[in-house]
Formats: structure tokens, sequence, C-alpha cells
């Protein structure tokens, strides 16, 4: 009877797609994770993860460390030069359910490299856009939030799967670190190439090399296909499905919920209601110190006659 139980559970994940089966019909080429020495495989797989996650927020604060140098290259004015992190914030949040939907169904590992690609590509071209061509910088920001978007809702997931209940928290507390990490570097890595080189373009063009790197290692570490590890963890599955428990233990049947009832469901958790309202809200506030705090220390020193007007590229950036 045990070995029955087990070979149902068995045909139930082989039925599931766990965000990792290809298209319907389609065979799905699968790379599980060594159960030889399944730790390190994880722990190459976090790596990374953390990697992408590191270039995916420099990507996000490239402008900000050069806001002063693209105003004069472009002639904005704050109203213009704020629509640059505006169009990518309405990109990333309008995009980001939509990859949320599309990787609890498809394979993850293709779309996370496809975003990855894409947002590189887009940030690489967006370096040699001429100064009459303002709404196309614009339009690649917006292109760049939608490659970031792909990232941040979907390798979270994969990080969840490999690690169960009592490490995900802290594996993804190292992977969200990355965060403010790399936010900093981006300043940094910013003002750094324009000084170094003369050029702000120069900053749109490293972390393309970087995001190759990413995705090669992508391809080759990642596996294909990650199951859950746990039975607890595989009785509530992410791509809308639910297993409940039968009347004998450790046997699951499968019932669909739909989007709807998943939204309505998570409408009703007052812990997820609040935790979203709290974040939205010290988002909007680090956003905008994120994008004009440095442009309001300089300007701030040019005033008090500390630092002098920037009257020509490059601006000086240091702060």
């Amino acid at each position: 009877e045990h070995e029955d139980t087990d070979l149902l559970l068995q045909a139930l994940l082989e039925e599931q797609n766990y965000g990792a089966a290809a298209a319907e019909g389609a065979p799905c080429p699968s790379v599980s994770v060594s159960r030889n020495n399944p730790a390190r495989r994880d722990c190459l797989v976090v790596a990374v993860l953390c990697f992408g996650n590191f270039i995916n927020f420099i990507d996000w604060f490239i402008v900000p460390g050069i806001l002063l140098d693209i105003q004069k290259y472009f002639g904005l004015s704050d109203g213009k030069a704020g629509l640059l992190q505006t169009v990518f914030t309405l990109c990333y949040m309008l995009a980001a359910p939509i990859f949320g939907y599309l990787g609890d169904r498809y394979n993850r590992k293709i779309i996370l490299g496809a975003g990855l690609f894409f947002w590189s590509g887009v940030t690489l071209g967006s370096s040699f856009i001429t100064e009459s061509h303002y709404r196309i910088f614009v339009l690649s920001r917006g292109l760049v939030g939608i490659g970031s978007a792909s990232y941040s809702t979907i390798a979270p997931t994969i990080i969840a799967d490999l690690f169960e209940e009592g490490k995900r928290t802290t594996v993804l507390s190292i992977f969200y670190i990355f965060i403010p990490v790399g936010s900093g570097c981006g300043y940094m890595l910013a003002a750094g190439m324009a000084k170094s080189t003369g050029d702000w373009h120069w900053a749109f063009r490293v972390t393309p090399c970087m995001g190759g790197l990413a995705l090669l290692l992508l391809i080759l570490l990642v596996p294909h296909r990650i199951q859950r590890r746990t039975a607890v963890h595989r009785a509530l599955s992410i791509s809308g499905t639910i297993q409940e428990a039968d009347e004998k233990p450790d046997v699951y049947r499968s019932a669909k919920t739909t989007w709807c009832q998943d939204v309505g469901s998570l409408v009703k958790n007052c812990s997820f209601v609040c935790s979203s309202l709290g974040l939205t809200a010290m988002a909007f506030v680090t956003g905008a110190l994120g994008m004009w705090m440095p442009l309001f220390l300089y300007r701030a020193q040019v005033v008090q006659g500390i630092a002098p007007p920037c009257l020509q590229e490059s601006c000086n950036s240091s702060n």
C-alpha cells in the first residue's frame, strides 16, 4: 500500500507544471537537481540568481547616478528627467503580474534567460541614443523595466522550490540583500564610468557584459526543471493547483482554482495586504530619494558655493 501511495504521488508530481514544464504536448528536457550532492548544486543555483539580482538593481540605479549628465545631454527639465524613472516603474509594475502568471505555467529558466538577455540588450542599445531622440531613451527605460520584472518576479520562486521551510527564509534574505548592494553599486558604477571615460554613455555598456556572463551561468548551472523538496510544500502549488489531502495520509488529489479565486484568497489575507501596502509606501519614499537625492545634494553644494555649477559634460556625480 505504501508503494502504491508513492507511485500516486510521483504521478501527480509529473503531471504538475511547477512553473517548469514546456508548452503542452511538447517534450520538456529535464535536468533534476543532483541527488549525489544536492546542497552544492543548490548553492550554485542561488549564487547565479544572486548575481543576476545584483546586475538587475545596478541597472535600476544607473540613471540616478548620472542624472545630471543625462539632463544636460538631452536638455531636460526636472519633470522630463523624472519621467525616465516613472516610465520604468510603471512598466515594471504592469509586467510583474504577467510574468508571475507565465512563471507558474511555463519554463521559468527560459523566461529568466529571455528577460536577462532582453534588458541587457536594451541597456546596451540605449547607450547609443543621440540627444535628439529623448523619447526613444524613455522607451528604452520602460523596456528595461519589463525585463527586470521578469527576473525579480520569477527568481525567488526557484529559490523557494529548492529549499525547505527551515532554510528558505535565510536563503531568500541573502538573495534580497543584493537589492541595496546592487543599487549602491549602480550609483558608483555610473559615476565612476562617467568620470573615467568622460562620457556617461559608457555607464550603460558595462552591465550588458555582466548580463552576458549571468546568462551563460544561468544556462549551465540552473536546472531546466526543479521540483519542490517537501511533501508539505508540494501540497500548495504556486501554479494555481491545490493538493488537498484525502482521508488516507500522504495521498493528495488535484483541485484546480481560478485566477479570480486565487486573488480573492489573497485579498482576504490581512497580513499579505498590509505587508504589500507597507512595502508600496516604503518603495515610494525610497524610490523618490534614490532618484533625486544625489541631484539635490549637488544643487545644495552649488548654492552654498562648495561646488561649481556644471557647465559641460561630464558633471561631477560624486554624491
